[in-house]
């Protein structure tokens, strides 16, 4: 049936868009969140911006108030867990967003700290839930040799005769312990503030770092949580970038690094399943986070159309300018949509894929790069002052095209995946 409405009033809209009916519980989830996004995340990753990677990272940096602020929220993911599975899926996302319209690197980082804490969680370990909790944790897996290549699930991504790089962070697994050599990226994400890590890398099992037969083009692999401390472990220079640059990241060292065997997660053969469920798991924040920089983009763009004037009128009453902001809104609304279809896919599917993510991640960071794009140049000049905080957006989402995957790599294996699907049935009559 058609709802009448007696008048053509404007339309029901939310912070979030065009949105369906909060509950009350939705609805106080996002004021809270939305006040922290306001009151701490946007001013702090201003300041953050300013300052050296060194300064960013030094006691007493406002970086660790945020970090601070963030933990008295109390949103555990087993809370929002606790609403049913398609509440849960709109909570997350408008979490996500908002955290994201805040401050996309202290969101991606805050997002990054729990990772090891979600793994121990998942798996019901409490020894390990014990190590991780009220601890900064990071998401350990690219290293120098092995980048987009770490996590590589099917032989075609491969090329002809080609093998998988061991890459520069290595284990080799004995009977009761693990001993890690190497070094990692310097783009693990709270590489230099984190204390417990969710690690991934390529291991020895006693017959070396390759499968047989079919296998033989990948590498063995070995999955932990590893406290920081240990005797071994050191820190690289914190990395300087463009954007995101309250996004902590650097190196971590391991020199005969000792661990007990009982800290790993996925041994041998239980190796890539665990990493593509964190890997379909993890991507999907990114896709809410890099929604919510593009909302803050446009909402930016929006209230200097409406303050600037351009030939003897407001911007916003040139027919052009109407077009170009409906354009963005559009890319928002259609940004927003397929950040949750992701999520809910990733987190209600039987059987999740990160590739099936990672398009999602593609597809939201592209579009927010053009609604980024476009409110730069709505400013004109302006936007290229550090005045105005478009310039820093632009910065910011720049550096997600390449973040968690650079995107030319993450849509060919889409076209991998593709042709696995269709070799097993799907797309046919």
């Amino acid at each position: 049936m058609i709802r009448l409405n007696k008048t053509a009033a404007l339309p029901a809209v939310g912070m979030t868009g065009f949105e369906t009916p909060l509950g009350e519980e939705e609805n106080a989830i996002l004021q809270t969140v939305h006040r922290f996004a306001r009151e701490v995340l946007r001013p702090v990753g201003r300041e953050l911006d300013r300052m050296t990677p060194e300064q960013v990272i030094a006691p007493g940096s406002p970086y660790w108030a945020a970090v601070f602020e963030s933990a008295k929220l109390g949103l555990d993911p087993q809370l929002i867990a606790q609403f049913p599975p398609e509440v849960a899926v709109r909570i997350e996302s408008l979490i996500g967003e908002e955290l994201g319209w805040g401050d996309s690197g202290l969101a991606v980082s805050l997002g990054a700290a729990t990772m090891p804490l979600t793994m121990a969680q998942s798996l019901g370990n409490q020894e390990l839930i014990d190590m991780c909790t009220g601890k900064v944790g990071c998401w350990m897996n690219t290293q120098p040799d092995r980048g987009s290549d770490a996590a590589i699930l099917y032989r075609e991504e491969l090329s002809d005769g080609g093998r998988q790089p061991i890459g520069n962070v290595t284990a080799k697994v004995g009977a009761d312990e693990i001993v890690i050599n190497g070094q990692s990226s310097a783009w693990v994400s709270n590489g230099s503030v984190a204390q417990v890590a969710l690690a991934y890398m390529a291991a020895d099992y006693g017959d070396g770092f390759y499968g047989s037969g079919e296998h033989g083009a990948f590498t063995n692999g070995i999955g932990l949580i590893l406290p920081l401390n240990l005797p071994g472990i050191s820190r690289g220079k914190p990395l300087d970038k463009i954007g995101q640059r309250s996004l902590p990241q650097g190196e971590i060292y391991f020199d005969n690094v000792r661990v007990p065997k009982r800290f790993a997660i996925a041994l041998k053969d239980e190796y890539l399943g665990n990493l593509a469920s964190t890997w379909s798991f993890a991507g999907t924040h990114m896709c809410q986070v890099f929604v919510g920089v593009a909302r803050a983009a446009f909402e930016l763009a929006l209230a200097y159309c409406h303050e600037r004037k351009q030939g003897g009128a407001l911007l916003i009453e040139h027919q052009m300018t109407q077009l170009r902001v409906g354009e963005m809104l559009r890319r928002l609304e259609m940004a927003r949509a397929i950040a949750r279809r992701s999520l809910a896919f990733a987190r209600l599917s039987p059987q999740s894929h990160p590739y099936a993510t990672a398009q999602a991640k593609v597809s939201v960071t592209e579009e927010a790069m053009k609604i980024a794009h476009e409110a730069f140049q709505l400013f004109g000049a302006n936007g290229t002052t550090r005045e105005f905080p478009i310039e820093k957006l632009f910065r910011d989402v720049r550096s997600a095209l390449i973040e968690d995957g650079e995107n030319y790599i993450l849509t060919s294996r889409l076209g991998v995946l593709a042709s696995r699907l269709y070799q097993d049935g799907w797309g046919r009559e």
